[in-house]
């Protein structure tokens, strides 16, 4: 088995066995991993340009039912600040956005029991009805696919839940018994099912992850097919039980976006912030692996370091302005431009036009 031979493999026929994708991660050498980066990086430019795509993230609420033992938010954790944004902090934050040139809308919280069907489908509603031209974005964890198809029909347009692994025995090594890998996938489907642009995604060196694991990963995903997938290095947090772990490693998961890229060509990809806390050009890396979005943050400065998913997070401090101009210039200097555009996730018809979805 060669990796230079799994990698051309991946490239033409967007998939590899479960054997060949951990033995790739394991085994590929700097100048192996530069010829992946240099497909994938082709192959983003092929589907979207030198364009990435901004999005604006709120985070709403840090309070959240679940006690996974790797998040800062863990109910579990009374050293968390918790806090909740109202719908009318939650419409500043998306006129601050749209002045700046966001047209996505990314709502993120915990699992909070506050934001029910009625609350979130109003304020869903209110973002589209002030802002007819962007796309809101939900991850709010888990809920039954009835409570789905209301925020479907409310108008959001996309979900993001990441699965964080799509092994069984490793799942339950990171979460709670009342948890179920199981569950978090048939949410994945029913997303799908139901029409809304999905997003899953999976941690990147969190404890007890083998290369088998992230190969059952990858293909979780080819399964599922997501438009969107979000992965990012395993950064630990004081207050979990992880908290003396190492933190993921930067190289693995570059060489997982350069994979996932090759896998889905057309696939909305972010260059995440945990990926640019773990490393200070993390996120322009990503973009040279691959990577096509970036999720500045919208949330009240006041709020921001309380959302705390792990440590040291990047961005607390500043000013939705700053941090987009900080951005835009990072992002302008390996060649890339911030486009103002919803983003959309664009499928290749067989007459190879792009429809958007």
């Amino acid at each position: 088995m060669k990796t230079i031979d799994i990698i051309d493999k991946i490239e033409n026929t967007h998939i590899a066995s479960k054997p060949e994708f951990a033995y790739l991660l394991q085994y590929i050498t700097d100048e192996e991993l530069e010829i992946l980066r240099k497909k994938a990086q082709k192959t983003s430019l092929e589907h979207f340009g030198n364009k990435i795509y901004i999005r604006g993230l709120i985070e709403f609420s840090s309070v959240c039912k679940n006690d996974c033992y790797y998040c800062g938010l863990r109910r579990s954790n009374k050293n968390a600040v918790r806090y909740r944004l109202s719908k009318e902090q939650i419409l500043s934050c998306c006129n601050t956005g749209y002045k700046l040139g966001f047209r996505t809308f990314v709502l993120q919280g915990g699992e909070d029991a506050y934001y029910t069907d009625d609350v979130m489908c109003d304020i869903v509603k209110s973002i589209k009805s002030d802002y007819p031209d962007c796309a809101v974005t939900l991850s709010l964890g888990e809920r039954s696919k009835e409570s789905f198809k209301k925020l479907f029909y409310a108008g959001a347009d996309r979900y993001l839940l990441r699965h964080e692994t799509s092994d069984e025995r490793h799942y339950g090594r990171l979460h709670p018994e009342e948890m179920s890998l199981e569950n978090r996938k048939q949410c994945l489907f029913n997303l799908k099912d139901i029409g809304f642009q999905t997003g899953a995604g999976f941690m990147v060196g969190s404890p007890y992850q083998t290369y088998e694991t992230l190969a059952e990963d990858l293909l979780f995903i080819n399964e599922l097919k997501p438009q969107m997938c979000g992965i990012g290095p395993f950064i630990p947090h004081k207050d979990t039980k992880f908290k003396n772990e190492k933190k993921g490693s930067v190289r693995l998961c570059l060489t997982l976006l350069s994979i996932i890229r090759l896998m889905q060509p057309d696939i909305l990809l972010p260059a995440t912030t945990a990926l640019g806390t773990a490393d200070s050009k993390g996120r322009e890396k990503g973009i040279l692996y691959g990577a096509n979005v970036v999720m500045p943050n919208l949330s009240p400065v006041a709020h921001r370091a309380d959302y705390s998913l792990y440590d040291n997070k990047i961005c607390t401090g500043d000013e939705a302005a700053e941090c987009i101009k900080c951005m835009s210039g990072r992002i302008k200097s390996i060649g890339y431009e911030i486009v103002t555009d919803r983003g959309d996730y664009k499928i290749r018809k067989k007459d190879d036009k792009n429809v958007q979805i």
